[in-house]
């Protein structure tokens, strides 16, 4: 208790320099939390991704479809449990500005696939017995109030035309992660509208999800998949559905890998002033080590006053940064709105700050301590600081 006593008072004897350095920690332990977290955001979808489910499309490229009929030929697949398909639809909501997720999707099939998607029991019932239904996530409905009953109309680009939807349910997530920025409507009303208008386009969809029985069986049903449309005029890949996810993540890996190299930078330079900070300190004190060396105290109390006061500084300042970011993460989800569907600190974020706070601490005192030890105590006390 005495040892801490004295070490608060000693990173209290230059208030000012003592404040500044812990203002630079607190906002480089922010950052590199808000940065880390902004990378976890990339990768969301890929991380709450089911492993029993795996995503079937076009080998080609996604921009081609795949004909209705495979949904059957798919389901009897040994180890297929369950078969649901979507379209990506990119309707305008008002204004083109107003971007969000919409997926014309295969109704009840599409559903019974992600449970992780909890919609009271009358919501559920009113979508599926509606054919201009939608349903939208709670984190969607909260951004542009949305309410049960409500039509969103929508300006088609991929499907031309003006689309009227009625909200039959809001969604919300099993989990934190669940992305609740969606909205989902019937690929039924798609289909027969397109088919009067456009007659070459109906029958045909995005993607299939594809349910199986044991996650370990994903590479083998994979592949009995793929082999019943070979040679065909639409031949398919099927992969898992964290593999389809950050296929489309792998297309911005340049920015992702960006931010994290910017997020180790910012810790570095803050050793370093950390470091500067703790040098000027241990410099100023040479007559007191020597001093205390003198009345015998030895190398290991002298380390612990150096050690000390640097982690000292270093955890209050990772404590502020770490209390400052979740509240300012929650404020950037809402402004950010759908563009990240999933944006919340996660517990391996704060970990990492933690972890860096301690690095930072450790690596300031090392030279400073290593100087106090080896200080000659005629030296030492000739020293004027």
């Amino acid at each position: 208790m005495y040892s801490l006593r004295l070490i608060i008072k000693n990173a209290m004897r230059h208030k000012l320099r003592t404040g500044l350095t812990v203002l630079g920690l607190v906002v480089a332990i922010f950052s590199f939390g808000l940065l880390q977290t902004v990378v976890d955001a990339w990768y969301a979808g890929s991380e709450g991704a089911s492993n029993t489910t795996l995503v079937t499309r076009n080998k080609t490229s996604l921009v081609f479809p795949l004909p209705l009929s495979y949904q059957a030929r798919i389901r009897a697949v040994p180890g297929v449990t369950g078969v649901g398909y979507a379209n990506w639809f990119q309707g305008i909501y008002k204004d083109p500005k107003n971007f969000f997720a919409q997926f014309a999707v295969s109704g009840e099939s599409y559903l019974n696939i992600y449970p992780d998607y909890l919609l009271p029991a009358e919501q559920r019932a009113a979508f599926l017995h509606d054919r201009k239904g939608c349903i939208v996530g709670r984190k969607l409905a909260d951004q542009y109030g949305f309410k049960v009953g409500d039509t969103i109309p929508l300006k088609g680009t991929i499907y031309p035309g003006n689309w009227e939807l009625v909200v039959r349910g809001i969604y919300d997530g099993r989990q934190s992660s669940t992305n609740t920025a969606t909205l989902f409507f019937h690929w039924d009303y798609v289909n027969e509208t397109i088919k009067k208008i456009i007659p070459r386009r109906a029958n045909q969809i995005g993607v299939y999800v594809v349910q199986i029985n044991q996650p370990e069986n994903a590479a083998a049903i994979s592949a009995a998949v793929d082999r019943e449309f070979a040679n065909s005029l639409a031949e398919t890949l099927t992969e898992t559905e964290k593999a389809f996810q950050l296929s489309f993540v792998s297309m911005s890996e340049a920015i992702v890998v960006a931010i994290r190299v910017v997020s180790f930078v910012v810790i570095i330079i803050i050793a370093a002033v950390m470091a500067n900070t703790m040098a000027m300190s241990a410099r100023e004190r040479l007559g007191e080590y020597a001093t205390l060396k003198a009345l015998g105290f030895g190398p290991g109390f002298l380390s612990l006053m150096i050690f000390g006061e640097s982690m000292l500084l270093a955890l209050v300042g990772a404590a502020i940064g770490i209390a400052l970011l979740f509240p300012f993460a929650v404020f950037l989800g809402k402004v950010m709105g759908t563009m990240f569907p999933v944006f919340q600190v996660s517990q391996l974020t704060v970990l990492l700050q933690i972890a860096a706070a301690l690095v930072i601490g450790a690596v300031a005192a090392i030279a400073p301590t290593i100087r106090a030890v080896r200080i000659n105590i005629v030296d030492g006390l000739r020293s004027i600081g």
